[in-house]
């Protein structure tokens, strides 16, 4: 079998089992930024293609650098339109954490849009993900049963939402975004605020009561701060991101030059 579906599917075994997880954020379209976080041993490597500018075909050569290193990609598109996600999907991504999902009915479209038939609608094609022909019956054949499908709720009507969501089988994780959730409830960019954490732990108890894989982004990593993240019942922790490394590091430089002028 082609290490890419025993991965895949053990990424999916890991969501379902919600088994303690570490992964890495991408949000400069290099793939050897990918390569060398993968070499890290993340469970998963994320791309952000809502708020970075990665094209289709950079993230494609992102999956392709990560999948390289036995380490499954799961991009996040900047919308739920078919026009990202099946090529995305066509790229060879293991999955596909989808933001801003907030009611039932958008769970269903995606679901739709991500899973062949039976289950949904996603038309059969020969891409990368198929190994150009190659793996076609075992990639058609696997997909609904290995690929990990998460949602982003970050919004209080999604958190309002959250068990009607979480209804559904195919989901097998979340990702809390206390950012956007911040700004939902009136206090923008608070995340510590106490409204965000009520609002957090209500989403946090509803995967455990559903069996779903629930995390969140860690933007200053300290083994303090993830732990604290584990404390409060996440099962996975997004450890950063290229951009963070990046940005902390320019800062204290900033100030080191400033000290020294």
């Amino acid at each position: 079998m082609n290490t890419i579906f025993e991965k895949r599917a053990e990424l999916k075994k890991k969501m379902r089992n919600r088994e303690r997880m570490f992964a890495g954020w991408v949000s400069y379209s290099h793939p050897s930024i990918t390569e060398t976080f993968a070499r890290a041993g993340f469970d998963f490597i994320a791309i952000d293609m809502e708020h970075a500018t990665i094209s289709l075909s950079e993230a494609q050569r992102i999956i392709a650098a990560s999948q390289s290193e036995g380490v499954p990609c799961i991009p996040r598109p900047v919308s739920h339109s078919d026009d990202y996600l099946k090529p995305l999907m066509e790229s060879g991504s293991d999955g596909m954490l989808v933001q801003m999902v907030n009611t039932p009915e958008q769970v269903e479209n995606l679901i739709k849009l991500l899973k062949y038939p039976p289950v949904g609608r996603r038309t059969y094609g020969v891409n990368r993900a198929q190994a150009y022909g190659f793996d076609f019956d075992q990639y058609i054949q696997s997909w609904n049963e290995t690929s990990t499908f998460m949602i982003q709720v970050e919004s209080i009507e999604a958190v309002e939402n959250i068990e009607k969501l979480l209804a559904f089988d195919e989901i097998d994780g979340v990702m809390v975004g206390p950012y956007d959730i911040s700004g939902s409830l009136g206090v923008p960019g608070q995340t510590s605020h106490p409204l965000v954490i009520e609002a957090s732990k209500k989403v946090i108890a509803a995967c455990e009561k559903f069996g779903k894989s629930c995390g969140t982004q860690v933007a200053d990593t300290t083994p303090e701060s993830v732990q604290a993240l584990f404390d409060l019942g996440y099962t996975y922790a997004i450890m950063g991101s290229d951009l963070f490394v990046l940005w902390k590091w320019a800062e204290k430089m900033q100030g080191l030059m400033n000290s020294m002028r």
